[in-house]
């Protein structure tokens, strides 16, 4: 039959187009699924987890950020955990921090603070302040957020320390944007869910490369053993992601994926402060080690690939009139968007995301690339200096 008859260009392009829809499927279910997963396991009693909580020293390092620490600090120091303290490092003192926070200490005895000097000039601030909470902890576990993050609920440590294990030295927990309304909070909302299903991910299927310090614990000996920072202490930043990526492993890291174990940030107001902090991360990322980073490229280009592919084959199909071949490109893409729409929903809805993705799929699944790219550019005509201690 004629309509079961294809040209040469309608072949290859279908051809393509079913591979490269093949590799989006592989990445969608053994990675990209992986929280749901994991979710569904600690809900069957198939995830060991420890039944001790040792104690905790909460590290929150923040700068000239008097609003954010009156708005979230006393969700952390209220947390339902037996044993804590809690370490502010105030870096600047030309708002109300240290005022607010010696206030503070009257009515919570394990709140304690200190800053960062002014004179500091062989290491980051960020670091500094880092470095500075650690040595002033007492306690082995160290837990990280930062001061704009509130823990959405009181167990937020218990659900961290439950992966305590005698293995464990890394816990990589999950920060996401409280809703706000308009384009931009939308397109950063997605943008921190879908990064968080990759490194979240890799890291469920045993191959950690990354950790975010808005929600992150690991032990303090891990810190000295490492030699802290000092791997990439001419670095402004790096204090989170290329720490971890240095000393995560399979064997050491686990991933609390709990509803009530999530830090939330305020909704981003300006498109700047969003820009600035995605070349930042992009600045450490290019120094990651390990193979994830080109599974990840891989992933972009099929997902790019795929979409060239398919709309090729529908325009062919149009031209020759061949609606078989149109219908087969068209339903290709259906199915790869269904099952993207199924994860990402059923992952937003487990980590108690109030959005969810329809129709900005499509828009958000062409876009997320570009701005990856769009950060990269930035990174490589910036000076050099910018990415530098300061």
């Amino acid at each position: 039959m004629e309509i079961l008859t294809f040209d040469a260009t309608e072949e290859i392009l279908l051809a393509a187009t079913g591979v490269l829809l093949l590799f989006q499927l592989l990445y969608y279910f053994c990675l990209y699924n992986r929280i749901h997963r994991h979710n569904r396991a600690v809900k069957g009693n198939k995830v060991q987890f420890s039944q001790e909580f040792p104690p905790v020293s909460v590290i929150i390092c923040a700068r000239e950020e008097s609003e954010n620490l009156r708005r979230n600090l006393i969700a952390v120091l209220e947390q339902d955990y037996p044993q804590f303290e809690v370490i502010v490092v105030n870096d600047g003192n030309t708002d109300e921090s240290e005022g607010y926070l010696t206030l503070l200490q009257d009515k919570y005895p394990h709140l304690y603070h200190s800053f960062v000097p002014d004179s500091s000039r062989y290491i980051s601030r960020k670091k500094l302040a880092v470095t500075l909470g650690i040595k002033a902890s007492k306690y082995d576990w160290l837990v990280f957020t930062e001061a704009n993050c509130q823990p959405q609920s009181n167990q937020w440590l218990k659900l961290m320390a439950r992966n305590f294990t005698p293995r464990t030295k890394i816990v990589l927990g999950y920060s996401g944007y409280e809703r706000g309304k308009g384009w931009l909070r939308k397109r950063v909302a997605f943008d921190s869910l879908f990064t968080s299903m990759r490194y979240l991910g890799f890291a469920l299927a045993g191959s950690p490369y990354m950790g975010i310090g808005r929600n992150l614990a690991y032990r303090k000996e891990l810190y000295y053993d490492h030699k802290g920072f000092s791997a990439h202490l001419n670095l402004q930043r790096g204090d989170d992601d290329l720490f971890i990526n240095h000393v995560a492993k399979a064997e050491n890291t686990r991933t609390e994926t709990d509803a009530n174990a999530i830090t939330r940030v305020r909704p981003v107001s300006r498109a700047k402060d969003w820009r600035e902090e995605k070349i930042s991360y992009a600045s450490t990322a290019r120094l990651y080690q390990g193979h994830q980073r080109y599974f990840i490229g891989l992933e972009t280009f099929t997902r790019l690939a795929f979409y060239g592919c398919w709309i090729a084959a529908l325009v062919v199909g149009i031209l020759n009139a061949h609606w078989l071949a149109a219908g087969i490109a068209l339903f290709a893409w259906l199915l790869r968007y269904l099952i993207q729409a199924i994860i990402i929903n059923r992952t937003a809805k487990d980590l108690n995301e109030q959005r969810r993705y329809i129709w900005a799929i499509p828009v958000f699944d062409l876009l997320q690339p570009m701005q990856s790219l769009h950060w990269k550019l930035y990174c490589l005509f910036r000076k050099r200096s910018d990415f530098l201690r300061k």
